[in-house]
């Protein structure tokens, strides 16, 4: 046994995993406390970065080697897949946090664009998630007639709108604010209210209707 670990180890088993700083966390997973410390600092302390990153470079760094980057990689993965697992499980809409809670795992580290509409009933349960559009790393084209139809085969009442931005930076492009004004008025004449456009990037989100931007 690694004598030098047996701390966090007791550690963990008393306080629990989540008791863990994020470097306790990474030195739990490769075994060595040098090397987490030297993996975190190259990524700028920031877990998301290490688990971002690609494993020809990951192992290269602070000595981790190819078998402990694929063994953080995969921790990050499991994380990954657990939390878009458990959003998969939501049917209710409250606020624009939890649509990007829903989507972000599944969008964040997209390399290419990609807009889903939610399919709400009037009390705001979900009734159809849909990949409206795929498209490449500068945008993507989505035909607002195809929205609305599948809106009134479902009886859906109201819209939301995500998509991602692989740039990193979430803030809406002038087609984004044209593409949601299109949809809101299509929508409008069947009676069917877009609620909200949130757009996911690695470095945020942006909500038109946290921003005051809906209805303009």
């Amino acid at each position: 046994m690694n004598t030098m670990m047996q701390p966090l180890y007791d550690k963990a088993l008393s306080r629990g995993i989540a008791s863990l700083s994020d470097e306790e966390l990474l030195t739990l997973l490769v075994e060595e406390p040098g090397v987490a410390a030297s993996v975190l600092r190259s990524c700028g302390g920031s877990l998301a970065s290490v688990a971002a990153e690609e494993p020809a470079r990951l192992r290269m760094v602070g000595g981790l080697g190819r078998n402990r980057a694929l063994r953080l990689l995969a921790a990050a993965e499991f994380g990954r897949r657990v939390a878009e697992s458990r959003a998969g499980e939501a049917d209710v809409i409250a606020t624009s946090d939890d649509v990007v809670h829903l989507f972000r795992p599944k969008l964040q580290r997209l390399d290419h664009e990609e807009c889903w509409v939610l399919y709400l009933t009037s009390s705001n349960r979900i009734v159809e998630r849909q990949r409206v559009s795929q498209g490449g790393v500068q945008g993507t084209v989505v035909d607002h007639r195809l929205i609305i139809k599948r809106a009134l085969e479902l009886l859906a009442t109201q819209l939301i709108m995500v998509h991602n931005h692989p740039s990193g930076a979430a803030e809406p492009s002038p087609q984004d604010k044209v593409l949601t004004e299109r949809i809101a008025r299509a929508a409008a004449l069947f009676d069917i209210r877009l609620l909200d456009h949130i757009i996911i990037a690695r470095d945020g989100d942006f909500s038109f209707l946290r921003e005051g931007l809906m209805g303009r």
